[in-house]
């Protein structure tokens, strides 16, 4: 049983699923994209608007879900399953509850928020019907995500990749029935789309609902969901909060360098769209790593293997390290000419493949911070990152980069260095953080305190 229970908690048992399904959450995309470029331009452009604006509102639940997910894998960890069933049970409502809000709000203002945006107004009849819709169905990816993270972190990666491949299956297929009439359905053109991502997504949930109800060693049943201990809501949050801000902060300072870009002229925003779709195999890969790092650090700390927890956080790195490098190396050699399938023109293959050289640069730095800043949240210390990432992505990320790139007149390449230099200086912060072990000093107390009271505390006993 114990050693099924390792090999469930393995890092690569964790992550090759979580690979599976982010790589197919980035062919969705890019399928949405072909897809919808056969119906115009400015319904890409619309789509990819809309992308940014549910991006940015992600956020709000994904603090809760977020949080929840390190919680369930520790208490599973110190063998505490009813605490990481409660905590699951509600993550899913809580993050309803807010996907409801928004979904509200999307469905009634559509064209108040897009003009609040400054979308183009000839993009508005097309921004007020895919907005409504999508963003109207916002409670259905909210429910999703609090789903998966609370699947996901008792160790089964495999049951949200599975449902990733039939949801996007079925959304391609919905597409070009609904864009183009096929099988005797309209031709809805972008209502389609937007009709197919709603009813993928309900489809994707009862699967991942039937999962979700059999996860813990007691069965969840529907009553269930009137639960709720405000001591371990509480605990959420404290651990939440602080990746929601974190999360906000990269999204807006995204949106900011992309404004930086456009500034540049189209060639250049030509040329960092291109690169974004290039790096999302180098990414995906390291993000994954991490991921799956994030709920092995968590389920071994709560299960009071601080040693291990802080040793296998170094295994992991070097070995996502070691991927990113060669990856991004190959991508180097061959990216030439994979830019040349998107695009003839030779200034903007000329700047991918300057940015195609640094990009050598940003992924180890990328998977440095994202390693070890997984780790930190995986044993609470969230606070410490998103510090981090707010003072580094507001000085370097953005004030920098414009400094740099626009005000000095160093373009691109400016804009891309302090990208660089952002990752791999919160990439140093939080190594520094954890090789103090602040952490084990704090479950030290707690087991000492635990230990000298006496009592029957939930603290999981400690082997340093």
């Amino acid at each position: 049983m114990q050693k099924r229970e390792r090999n469930k908690f393995s890092l690569w048992m964790l992550a090759w699923p979580i690979f599976i399904e982010l790589f197919l959450q980035f062919l969705l995309g890019a399928a949405d994209t072909l897809q919808v470029s056969k119906i115009s331009d400015n319904a890409v452009a619309v789509v990819g608007f809309s992308t940014q604006l549910f991006s940015a509102l992600m956020t709000l639940f994904m603090t809760v879900a977020s949080g929840a997910g390190i919680l369930i894998a520790q208490r599973l960890g110190s063998r505490q399953n009813e605490d990481a069933r409660t905590i699951a049970i509600m993550s899913v409502k809580v993050s309803a509850i807010i996907g409801v809000g928004i979904s509200v709000l999307l469905y009634l203002m559509p064209g108040q928020i897009a003009s609040l945006l400054q979308l183009p107004e000839e993009l508005m009849p097309l921004a007020k019907t895919y907005i409504s819709i999508v963003g109207g169905g916002m409670v259905l990816v909210a429910v999703m995500a609090a789903l998966s993270n609370a699947i996901r972190n008792t160790g089964n990666t495999k049951g949200p990749m599975y449902t990733a491949i039939g949801m996007n299956i079925i959304h391609v297929g919905m597409n070009y029935s609904f864009i183009f009439g096929k099988f005797g359905f309209p031709e809805w053109g972008l209502k389609g789309v937007a009709l197919s991502t709603d009813i993928s997504r309900l489809l994707a949930i009862i699967v991942l609902l039937v999962m979700f109800l059999s996860a813990f060693e007691r069965q969840i049943i529907l009553r269930d969901f009137r639960l709720f201990d405000r001591k371990l809501f509480k605990e959420i949050l404290k651990i939440g909060w602080p990746l929601g801000i974190n999360m906000s902060c990269w999204v807006f300072s995204q949106l900011l360098i992309y404004t930086y870009i456009a500034q540049l002229g189209a060639n250049e925003l030509s040329a960092r769209t291109y690169m974004n779709t290039l790096e999302s195999f180098c990414f995906m890969l390291g993000y994954s790593l991490a991921l799956a790092l994030q709920i092995m650090i968590a389920h071994l700390f709560g299960a009071g293997k601080v040693q291990d927890a802080y040793k296998t956080s170094y295994r992991a790195l070097w070995i996502g390290l070691a991927i990113v490098t060669v990856n991004a190396l190959v991508l180097y050699l061959i990216g030439g000419k994979l830019l040349e399938i998107f695009t003839k023109d030779p200034e903007i293959i000329a700047l991918g493949g300057t940015l195609l050289g640094m990009n050598l640069l940003l992924q180890p730095g990328k998977m440095l911070n994202m390693g070890i800043g997984n780790a930190l949240n995986a044993v609470g210390d969230t606070r410490y990152v998103m510090w981090t990432s707010v003072t580094s992505m507001t000085l370097i990320a953005t004030v920098l980069s414009y400094i740099f790139g626009i005000t000095l007149g160093w373009g691109l390449v400016g804009i891309y260095a302090c990208m660089i230099l952002d990752e791999y200086l919160r990439g140093l912060w939080v190594l520094k953080r954890w090789r103090q072990k602040k952490f084990m000093e704090k479950t030290t107390m707690k087991a000492s305190a635990g230990s000298s009271s006496g009592s029957n505390s939930s603290t999981a006993t400690v082997e340093i």
